[in-house]
């Protein structure tokens, strides 16, 4: 008989990662669909938007591919470790959105402690919505969560990880730089496009942080983590309160 792993390993596991995220998900893209009315991509989010375009460049146009593609990616991984599935998956799910609230808060009181110094350069880390936005700007966010996760944690910090250990880099040094690489990157991305921010330096610095926070997170807490950190930190600091 096979032994139930504890919590702290339960959260890596793909099959809570997935029961956590498909919420999120859903609300999300009905979220998308219903306030975006005849232009539903106003409120998707960058990356959303980067990986949609590279499914359209292999012929996948509708709205549906990435978040079944998603969907189907987990599933199939939480069959491939069938074996080792946790108990009690309800209990592991309420303790991933506690800790999520938690590290978001973490991250918050961070942010609050440097805005001090940022407002002596000028600088803001985040701006309110408008009041009656505030539901598109709060689908926006989980978005962000979703799917800036997916693009640079699970997919460029995990093969940026695995490809430093394949030339034999020990395994700490991989996960730091991999880390370190995967926000930079991160960080950078919110300046380009047509709708990038101007650069700033210290709020690079800042996004490059709260990468690597969310890179520990995926790292040693799991990938359901770190998204709902990410989304309840946007919320947190981008949603006008009163």
């Amino acid at each position: 008989m096979n032994r139930q792993p504890g919590y702290f390993t339960a959260t890596r596991h793909p099959l809570p990662c997935f029961l956590f995220l498909l919420p999120l998900l859903v609300a999300y893209e009905g979220g998308v669909l219903w306030l975006g009315g005849t232009n539903p991509d106003t409120l998707r989010n960058g990356a959303d938007t980067w990986l949609r375009w590279a499914l359209e460049s292999f012929g996948l146009i509708q709205l549906y591919w990435a978040p079944i593609l998603l969907a189907v990616v987990f599933f199939f991984w939480a069959f491939a470790r069938r074996k080792d599935q946790p108990g009690d998956l309800p209990g592991v799910v309420l303790g991933m959105a506690i800790e999520s609230i938690s590290f978001a808060l973490g991250l918050w009181a961070m942010s609050r402690a440097l805005e001090p110094v940022l407002q002596r350069f000028g600088v803001a880390l985040a701006c309110g919505p408008p009041t009656e936005r505030v539901l598109a700007q709060i689908i926006t966010f989980v978005g962000a969560g979703i799917y800036e996760e997916v693009l640079f944690r699970l997919l460029l910090f995990t093969l940026l990880k695995y490809a430093l250990r394949l030339i034999y880099v020990p395994t700490l040094i991989a996960v730091l730089v991999a880390a370190l690489i995967s926000s930079a990157l991160f960080s950078w991305a919110h300046h380009i496009g047509p709708f990038g921010e101007t650069f700033r330096p210290y709020v690079f610095l800042f996004r490059t942080l709260a990468g690597l926070y969310f890179a520990v997170l995926l790292q040693l807490r799991g990938f359901g983590v770190a998204v709902a950190t990410h989304a309840c930190y946007d919320v947190l600091v981008g949603v006008p309160i009163g």
